[in-house]
């Protein structure tokens, strides 16, 4: 059972440098606490997934590019997302819009090989099986 994930919710990338707040558009008109509940697809970087400080992913081109040019020294470069695939395995139980929810135990890859994760659903009240 985990908590269910809304706006305002704290993530953490394992290649980023910083917390980053989780994002809800309010179109979903289901709320916990106030705040839009999320669903699977809210994935979106720069909508839902805003950077995480520095990226020091290798895959991320412009931390590649970097590094080379510091001959070989791992050369962290501004974080930006890139989420494409739906966050896994959401709620088996619980739709939101027609989608599975998203619970606090979550989680999203970004292209560059980052695990993103919830350290705080951004809610306490509503619990998902």
């Amino acid at each position: 059972m985990g908590q269910c994930a809304c706006a305002t919710g704290m993530l953490q990338c394992s290649f980023g440098m910083a917390p980053s707040t989780f994002m809800v558009l309010p179109d979903k008109m289901i709320l916990s606490e106030n705040k839009p509940m999320a669903n699977i697809m809210d994935n979106k970087p720069m909508v839902n997934i805003m950077p995480f400080g520095m990226c020091q992913s290798l895959a991320n081109p412009t931390v590649a590019a970097a590094t080379a040019a510091a001959l070989g020294v791992l050369t962290p470069m501004p974080c930006i997302p890139m989420t494409t695939a739906p966050w896994a395995p959401g709620s088996p139980t619980v739709l939101v819009k027609n989608m599975p929810g998203l619970t606090n135990s979550c989680k999203l890859m970004c292209n560059w090989g980052g695990i993103i994760q919830f350290t705080n659903a951004g809610t306490t009240k509503i619990q998902m099986p």
